[in-house]
């Protein structure tokens, strides 16, 4: 299953402008970009990237001694094997990606979150595209520091926990006006995101009704559904008051803050769309009108959308 797994994920990159195909289905990967063709294999021994080290040119970069903050704009087609000598994450901002690891193979747009446990193998393919990612790099010190572990999460995870995804939001946000504070900002907001990744792995591995994961593929499929919840309820074969009471306890959240979440983390990808106007980056979020969306952002973010864009905007190369 996992290798026809991966031939799916690789026969998605047709999308990119890609042609991939796998050889042996395990070891070897082909694919072509324009007239050129690359062929790898996984080797025996990969290469080990020191802090700080990705395949790309740092738009930004932040050095708080036990974590260091990358903004990178990625410069290679193909990364072959490799590993990290620190756990961290990746933000992907702006293009795509394609990635596979040891136990899984993810497909990449603006917005995918990935942790990377240290030492996890994987390699990566980029379509010829403007490519950027942000990343958050915790030194082992840190961990320690904070008396975490990290044997409860094994390996890379791909994100979806919107919380998640927001805490990292206004990291990045908070990388882009660095004051005195900022290295207490950053760490408060990294510390509830260790605590709530642990309490979703630890999740995971307990049973859960069905309703859970069919409400997660209407939320991001079919959110006109969750406008009633009533309507809501009725797809899912639920009592609408069952509902309620119940999704705290496997959300840990609201259903209606949960949702707004989601619409907030994709209103911040599209604001960084200069040509769409604040209006429209309302209703393809989800927002019924832009007052709305901006009191919305607001209460999440301390700024107005548009002040968040300018800010975006100014982007100069800082190292502490």
């Amino acid at each position: 299953m996992a290798n026809l797994r991966f031939i799916y994920e690789v026969k998605e990159m047709l999308l990119l402008g890609l042609s991939i195909r796998t050889l042996n289905h395990k070891n070897e990967i082909e694919y072509r970009s324009g007239v050129t063709l690359y062929h790898f294999t996984r080797p025996i021994n990969m290469q080990q990237l020191q802090q700080g080290t990705y395949y790309g040119f740092h738009r930004q970069e932040l050095n708080f001694n036990q974590f260091l903050i990358t903004d990178t704009k990625y410069t290679h087609d193909k990364v072959d094997w490799h590993f990290h000598e620190n756990p961290y994450f990746t933000f992907l901002l702006q293009g795509k990606l394609y990635e596979e690891n040891r136990k899984d193979s993810y497909y990449l747009e603006p917005g995918s979150l990935l942790f990377h446990n240290w030492q996890d193998a994987h390699y990566n393919i980029k379509p010829p595209e403007y490519t950027r990612g942000f990343h958050i790099e915790l030194t082992k010190d840190w961990f320690t520091n904070f008396d975490i572990s990290l044997l409860k999460i094994e390996g890379s995870l791909h994100l979806e926990n919107p919380f998640i995804k927001q805490n990292i939001s206004k990291i990045f946000f908070e990388t882009k006006k660095v004051d005195e504070f900022s290295k207490t900002s950053i760490e408060l907001l990294l510390l509830n995101t260790i605590d709530t990744l642990e309490h979703a792995v630890n999740k995971q591995n307990e049973k859960q009704p069905k309703w859970t994961q069919k409400i997660l593929e209407i939320i991001h499929e079919q959110p006109a559904l969750c406008i009633s919840l009533t309507d809501l309820a009725l797809e899912l074969n639920i009592h609408p008051v069952h509902l309620s009471r119940q999704f705290p306890k496997y959300f840990n959240s609201s259903l209606g803050n949960y949702i707004k979440t989601i619409k907030l983390n994709k209103a911040l990808f599209l604001i960084m769309n200069k040509e769409r106007s604040m209006t429209e980056v309302a209703l393809e979020s989800g927002f019924y009108d832009q007052s709305h969306f901006t009191n919305s952002f607001k209460q999440i973010y301390n700024t107005t959308p548009l002040a968040f864009r300018k800010k975006l905007e100014d982007v100069n190369f800082l190292q502490f």
